[in-house]
């Protein structure tokens, strides 16, 4: 059974309790890394300016403590394998949705199930919409 390493462990619990929740579940079946968590300012402007965030710190959910956001990899980590970062997001949608919570994954911004309409692809990335 996959489970999180100690390096993934650390970065998931600078986020919020729902998403540590979601990737619980998700990690008992469907193996990843956790790439980010939270993000200080110096990391989230690094990445801003290498064209992997479109936000400068503090803008990003990714800047919030409890982080707002987090980045995921299915493991073993292949960047060019978009194919399993899709399979790993169904499962996180999924999840999400049987928890009664809405997560949007950085391959459709807009939630409309339309994969081709997106000008920026981040497919490790889910941020947790908050209905309070």
């Amino acid at each position: 059974m996959p489970y999180l390493s100690k390096r993934s462990e650390g970065k998931l619990i600078t986020c919020r309790e729902e998403l540590q929740r979601i990737c619980r579940s998700v990690i008992q079946y469907y193996d990843f890394a956790v790439i980010h968590g939270y993000r200080g300012r110096v990391i989230q402007n690094e990445l801003y300016r290498q064209g992997f965030s479109k936000l400068k710190f503090p803008k990003s959910y990714h800047n919030k403590k409890l982080s707002e956001a987090v980045d995921l990899a299915p493991y073993p980590i292949d960047w060019r394998d978009t194919r399993r970062f899709d399979i790993l997001a169904g499962r996180m949608l999924e999840t999400a949705d049987m928890m009664g919570l809405t997560l949007i994954w950085g391959g459709d911004w807009d939630n409309d199930d339309d994969l081709k309409d997106q000008t920026f692809n981040d497919l490790g990335h889910y941020q947790i919409i908050l209905n309070y």
